[in-house]
């Protein structure tokens, strides 16, 4: 059994900020932001993929048969489903996005996922597949050859796989049947709804949009939406309207952030991240206790018994706690340098800067996915 302790010990002391400029970035409109109401919507479906060699559905997957038999049916043929057999045949879900505005004869890429217990759907040919929206109504078909980035091959238990052979895709293989309810040019009040919740941000938007039209047209309702109110404009065309306000260029001042995975150690640092004077010590101690089993055995002719006794040995390693000291104002990229030098992994980066953050030293947001 091996036991590894890591000790860190984080030593605060926070001082009165001498005060830094924020860094700024000048953007577009289109950039940070978007129009309420204008979105893409998700299409699902229910279909069959054919033509397999033999890496289909087995003869178990019942609906499989079922929607196979349902599909002859409608085509004048009568086949039992019990008497059917489908390892050419797999079934699957298809989705899709709708883009907004989408009329129809407009061409979508649609994913294929198998859904039964096929090993590959690799060369198979997806069949006329209806796709629908969340509300139930029917937008969109799909139909065509699946493409897929990986394969699976073998048998007699000697097989290889690479990347998901079960998930395809179609480029342009749906077709939009029936256009997308989202018509904005008769709207009196449009809105822009920013990636990230900022009021500063969203004054900037504003303040910016007020300015072209030198007009109190754009208000903050929040921190993440900017209203338009269009009946203060004399007269207006939307779509024009739009181009003009997604073109204008603003100022912001982006959030200090670390964005932290501990599944993978991956670390993720902002640029205008930074920390109070700190002292961070850092060591570690490792205990590693083994037992290894020797034998008892007894004189020849006498009666005792051979036995097996433990000898367990106890080893400790503990290094020197190394230091790293960073002054007011340094930057968490100068942290990680100071941590790499004195041989922390990324793991120990993660666990030191959540103790920053814990201690009030780390002038950031502290994300952890």
């Amino acid at each position: 059994m091996k036991l590894r302790l890591l000790f860190i010990c984080v030593l605060v002391a926070v001082f009165a900020s001498s005060g830094t400029a924020e860094s700024s970035m000048k953007v577009l409109v289109r950039d940070i932001s978007s129009v309420e109401g204008v979105r893409p919507n998700s299409l699902i479906g229910y279909g069959l993929v054919v033509g397999l060699n033999g890496t289909g559905d087995r003869r178990q997957t019942v609906f499989t048969t079922q929607t196979l038999a349902s599909v002859l049916q409608r085509m004048g043929v009568q086949v039992p489903p019990g008497s059917i057999r489908v390892n050419n045949v797999a079934s699957v879900f298809v989705t899709a996005s709708l883009p907004p505005f989408a009329r129809s004869g407009t061409r979508v890429d649609v994913t294929v996922s198998s859904l039964g217990d096929a090993k590959s759907i690799e060369g198979g040919l997806l069949l006329l597949t209806s796709l629908r929206g969340p509300d139930g109504e029917f937008y969109a078909t799909a139909q065509g050859p699946v493409l897929v980035g990986g394969y699976a091959a073998g048998g007699g238990g000697n097989s290889k796989q690479l990347n998901h052979p079960t998930v395809g895709a179609i480029p342009a293989g749906g077709i939009v049947e029936r256009d997308a309810p989202n018509d904005i040019s008769k709207n009196s009040k449009l809105a822009l709804i920013l990636t990230s919740d900022d009021y500063s941000t969203a004054q900037a938007v504003a303040g910016a949009i007020n300015t072209e039209y030198s007009a109190a047209v754009a208000e903050v309702a929040d921190g993440r939406r900017v209203e338009l109110d269009l009946a203060r404009l004399p007269a207006h065309n939307i779509p024009a309207l739009l181009t003009r306000i997604e073109t204008l260029s603003v100022t912001i001042h982006p959030k200090a952030k670390v964005v932290v995975n501990e599944r993978t150690g991956t670390v993720v640092i902002g640029k205008d991240v930074k920390l109070g004077a700190v002292s961070i010590l850092h060591g570690n101690l490792s205990i590693e206790i083994a037992t290894q089993f020797g034998v008892s055995q007894p004189q020849p002719f006498s009666s005792g018994e051979t036995t097996s006794i433990a000898q367990p040995s106890l080893k400790t390693d503990e290094s020197k706690a190394k230091r790293v000291e960073l002054n007011e104002g340094a930057t968490v990229q100068d942290l990680v340098g100071g941590l790499q030098a004195i041989g922390a992994t990324t793991r120990d980066i993660v666990s030191i800067l959540q103790a920053l953050r814990s201690a009030g030293a780390l002038q950031a947001e502290l994300e952890v996915i």
